[in-house]
């Protein structure tokens, strides 16, 4: 059994830990909020995540030096716009050689870096592996069927964070393509926003599946181009987790897109979903990538009008529509 501490205390981050301290794992969770730690040690529930009960066994600390020292693990599970600062926060404390397994997804605006390059740059000595798919904390932390990837460049990283985390409910597959995992997992959030916004404009099941398998061809083009695998986006931190989050209400994304579809502003949409909307960090990052890489994406560009321009969503999906013809397959042979 191992000794895991999770940093956060968001629906995944207590998701996480159910799975972790039902298997038998010493599990400890921090958070830098104290509301946060409060409500979790008092009531052994999380409020967004209803029908769930946290193990007895698991413990709270606000303290680093606890959450830390003496750890096999460190699952970095605050929100994506956080994990820089937290890494750069508990710097000091962390052993070489200590395994940090980034459970949250996004890219960095500015740096335009992946969360595991993030901790990197603040913790080199550290060995980092990426846990992503289709994982909605819902479900896990009820129990239900659930597959995921573990994947970092260290193969007995991978498959340590196989062993510990793999439960009957909890499948998980290795992989040595982190960036290629980082990627799908960070820029289907941006795509979920677009399904949620074609729902909340009344469009139907065309529209989704449309945006759905356009939307991993955007990421899949720009995925290669940054040296990532092919076969990554057909899988489950591809497609899987494009699948889940624009057809789910589980997906705070697809939520947030919904009600911009409906006309409500982006200050309304976020206020109304209550939990961080993690494809709106994600958006500018994966623009400027794909003005590096040399790669159009189109669905990802009128997400960001729409999201920070103000662009009308109607008159967006009209402009894909009417886009320049072409074939659906770049090198077709006729």
């Amino acid at each position: 059994m191992a000794k895991i501490s999770v940093l956060g205390g968001g629906t995944w981050a207590i998701g996480l830990t159910i799975q972790l301290a039902s298997a038998g794992h010493d599990v400890t969770v921090w958070s830098a909020l104290d509301s946060e730690i409060e409500m979790l040690s008092s009531t052994h529930a999380h409020k967004n995540l209803p029908g769930a009960t946290i193990p007895d066994s698991v413990k709270y600390t606000l303290d680093d030096k606890e959450a830390v020292t003496d750890k096999d693990i460190l699952v970095m599970a605050v929100a994506s716009s956080f994990t820089r600062k937290t890494a750069k926060r508990l710097a000091p404390l962390v052993k070489e050689g200590q395994i940090i397994v980034d459970v949250a997804k996004g890219i960095e605006e500015g740096t335009l870096k992946t969360l595991s390059e993030q901790i990197l740059d603040e913790i080199p000595t550290a060995k980092v592996c990426a846990l992503s798919g289709p994982t909605h904390a819902e479900e896990v932390s009820r129990y239900m069927p659930t597959t995921i990837v573990a994947s970092s460049p260290d193969k007995e990283v991978a498959m340590y964070i196989q062993d510990v985390f793999m439960t009957d409910t909890l499948r998980v597959y290795t992989s040595s393509d982190i960036k290629g995992v980082e990627l799908g997992g960070s820029l289907k959030n941006v795509v979920a926003l677009a399904a949620g916004i074609a729902d909340g404009l009344g469009y139907g099941d065309n529209a989704k599946a449309a945006l759905i398998t356009r939307g991993i061809a955007e990421i899949s083009r720009l995925g290669v181009k940054m040296g990532c695998r092919p076969e990554t986006f057909s899988g489950l931190t591809g497609m899987g987790d494009l699948i889940v989050t624009c057809a789910s209400m589980h997906s705070r994304n697809r939520r947030c897109g919904i009600l911009l579809g409906q006309g409500k502003s982006l200050e309304e949409a976020q206020k109304e979903v209550g939990m961080v909307v993690e494809g709106i960090y994600s958006a500018k990052a994966a623009i400027e990538l794909g003005k590096k890489y040399d790669v159009s994406l189109p669905i990802i560009e009128q997400v960001n009008l729409i999201l920070f321009e103000g662009k009308d969503a109607g008159t967006a999906v009209k402009e894909l529509m009417l886009r320049e013809k072409k074939d659906e397959v770049s090198d077709t042979q006729w």
